[in-house]
């Protein structure tokens, strides 16, 4: 790796923290995306709930990816905003949520919105909307492989529902549905796993898009399954995080050779005892859902452990010999990008020079842009 590719130089005086992404490893990592799929972004479905940000999806345009996986109504939003033409919320929307998509297909009419669903009851409460509102709503079926979050289990009769949903007039019955992040362990142990479940799924895939008369589609995985997926036919593929990394699956995937393209900087403001130092990115400013050794890693020092951790302070022990002083920047890997981005109103923009150039703001961070 890259010695100090995180340190800027820039002059500008922004008060911390603040997270700072470098445009030239984030376009590293879409070419290496594409090149995981023999350069086909006919086969790539990024979800974008990693980083929720307009500039970025300008970024995916340029390398060919028009299509893209969502998780909520105000990232489904930013993506018609930016002319993205192939739109998948893959969150079953229920009550006012229902409302807030039908709004959204008719106020962006070029664009192909589709959703998911897990049960007949709500794929014909879908269909009646759809029915009043004199549209054809485009629909997968979600799976449930193991993950045990939202789909209909593949171990039940999974077709006999596809059978009763294709019946729904205003329903236009795309495919198929996985995400499979419970999967973890080696390369070869994850490969093993998604291939059990899916060479089954695939199969029935095919004999329902044969007696319907079109072939299926099959939108599957995530970050942990991305290799499996992107060497299978008809397959489309739907990572996340690639987009920044981050420590989690730089440790635990290491096999994706993607780069770390975002990094928390902050700033010592403390110094309360001799071996002691606090950091301002409290954990309102990284995500901490997991214990504090699994929350981010200090770049400028492996000898800087976490100890303690509140709203705004961060404590750090020092068990090297190098030396600190108050107003000493920090910079930090976080260990879970995708919940740390979503704590910041923008981004930094980094460029080759180690400057900050641009500022891109974190737009559907919000749970509304206007619809």
């Amino acid at each position: 790796m890259q010695e100090n590719w995180w340190k800027i130089k820039s002059d500008i005086i922004i008060d911390t923290p603040f997270l700072a992404v470098y445009e030239d490893r984030i376009r590293f990592n879409l070419e290496r995306l594409i090149g995981a799929v023999n350069g086909d972004t006919q086969k790539l479905r990024p979800h974008i709930k990693t980083h929720k940000i307009g500039e970025i999806l300008e970024l995916f345009k340029i390398y060919n990816i028009k299509k893209i996986k969502c998780a909520t109504i105000a990232e489904a939003e930013l993506a018609a905003i930016h002319e993205i033409p192939d739109v998948l919320l893959a969150y079953q929307p229920v009550g006012i949520k229902t409302e807030r998509w039908f709004s959204l297909i008719q106020k962006y009419p070029n664009v192909k919105f589709s959703t998911i669903t897990d049960n007949l009851e709500s794929a014909k409460a879908l269909n009646e909307i759809a029915k009043e509102n004199n549209l054809k709503l485009h629909i997968y079926l979600d799976l449930n492989t193991g993950m045990n979050r939202t789909g209909f289990s593949i171990s039940e009769n999974w077709s006999a529902l596809t059978d009763k949903i294709v019946k729904l007039k205003n329903l236009h019955f795309e495919g198929i549905h996985i995400y499979d992040g419970h999967l973890k362990g080696s390369a070869e142990e994850r490969t093993n796993a998604a291939s059990i479940s899916f060479l089954n799924i695939r199969e029935k895939a095919e004999a329902i898009g044969e007696k319907l008369g079109y072939e299926l589609k099959i939108v599957a995985g995530g970050s942990n399954t991305f290799p499996f997926y992107a060497t299978q036919e008809n397959v489309e593929c739907s990572p996340g995080t690639f987009v920044f990394w981050d420590f989690n699956y730089q440790t635990n995937l290491p096999e994706q050779k993607f780069k770390p393209a975002l990094v928390i900087v902050g700033t010592i403001i403390s110094k309360p005892t001799n071996s002691t130092l606090c950091i301002d990115i409290g954990y309102k400013a990284v995500s901490s859902e997991n214990p504090i050794d699994k929350r981010l890693v200090i770049l400028n020092d492996e000898n800087l452990i976490p100890t303690s951790h509140s709203e705004e302070h961060l404590i750090v022990e020092n068990q090297g010999k190098n030396k600190y002083a108050i107003g000493d920047t920090i910079y930090a890997l976080p260990y879970h990008v995708c919940p740390t981005c979503a704590l910041y109103d923008s981004v930094q923009v980094v460029n080759k020079g180690h400057q900050v150039c641009d500022q891109w703001k974190v737009a559907a961070r919000s749970r509304e842009i206007n619809i």
